[in-house]
């Protein structure tokens, strides 16, 4: 009888303290999020825009969070390192990445990625998007896009890139492609050399994001034909779309976008697109990203996953056409 009272007690001591470490286990599960700092992944070198989009959204996220938010900066292989770390991270909501439009990009420009993007990523918000002007240096006698285009059937015109395989270089294959004209292809190593050889009038013409070309939208030293995307930019409401130039497959934006790692949890997915929808449409934030050459958007993870799944089958075709592969 005594051996099986202390059996009893030994059994009642093992469940009181199993209940006890449930209980503290349940609690710590139940801590609000976010319980300790985040990381924000930009793939892309401190101090471009990618960058700059990244701190101002983290600062304002450590601020409504109150956690701070660790913005890390690991560029290399065309933001493939950084966007890799995110994919092979915990799904537990502390690391999150800033992507661009590369990310939907680089599975048509190589042979292999290091991951899945419709399984490795979560979709958060898309933060904003942005579009590329065709922009020609004034010594081209060409004001507007019919004029280029008769100008170009002569195949001695080139453009410009960032570099091959960025936007500004499958848009110019799209060009090429669309208007059936010989241009010749001349990469850059980013975008300030590109454009001080454009602003210079070395290169006769070149497709260049509005947030690179904003601070000399106003210098008279180019002239611009076209902008890409489904609606012109405000602030040059001159400008026409491609689209209305009658040249079809411009109409994906470029775009910047919140994700987090491959199967994150729905209620802090939910609440870090809340918070950063939020942001976006604050005043300021608005004003800065607008400052920027953007488009400001915050939307839903469900918005964001519309657009990667609408934008990537059309970047792959347009590499597929132009025959571009970058391995």
């Amino acid at each position: 009888m005594q051996q099986s009272r202390r059996n009893w007690l030994a059994q009642a001591g093992t469940l009181a303290g199993a209940a006890i470490l449930g209980n503290a286990g349940q609690a710590f599960a139940q801590q609000p999020y976010p319980a300790k700092p985040i990381r924000l992944i930009v793939p892309y070198p401190a101090g471009g825009g990618t960058d700059t989009v990244g701190r101002l959204i983290g600062q304002r996220l450590a601020e409504s969070l109150g956690q701070p938010v660790v913005v890390e900066n690991k560029p290399g292989a065309s933001g493939m390192l950084g966007n890799d770390t995110v994919a092979k991270a915990p799904a537990d909501g502390y690391t999150l990445l800033l992507a661009i439009t590369a990310l939907i990009q680089s599975p048509a420009l190589y042979k292999r990625t290091p991951y899945d993007v419709a399984k490795d990523f979560t979709p958060v918000s898309l933060i904003a998007k942005s579009s590329d002007l065709f922009v020609v240096p004034n010594r081209v006698p060409a004001s507007t896009m019919r004029e280029f285009l008769a100008l170009a059937k002569s195949g001695k015109l080139s453009y410009g890139s960032y570099g091959n395989g960025t936007s500004s270089h499958l848009h110019g294959e799209l060009l090429r492609q669309q208007a059936g004209i010989e241009i010749a292809h001349i990469p850059y190593k980013g975008a300030a050399p590109l454009m001080s050889d454009l602003l210079g009038g070395q290169v006769d013409s070149a497709f260049v994001d509005v947030t690179s070309a904003n601070p000399y939208l106003t210098s008279g030293k180019f002239k611009i034909l076209g902008i890409t995307g489904t609606q012109r930019y405000k602030a040059l409401p001159n400008v026409p779309t491609f689209s209305e130039l009658g040249l079809a497959g411009f109409e994906p934006n470029g775009w910047f976008g919140l994700f987090l790692p491959g199967n994150a949890p729905r209620d802090v997915t939910a609440k870090l697109a809340a918070e950063t929808a939020r942001i976006v449409r604050l005043p300021d934030v608005t004003a800065k990203l607008a400052g920027m050459g953007l488009q400001p958007v915050g939307s839903t993870p469900q918005e964001l996953a519309a657009v990667v799944a609408g934008d990537t089958p059309k970047w792959a075709r347009i590499v597929r056409d132009a025959n571009i592969q970058l391995d």
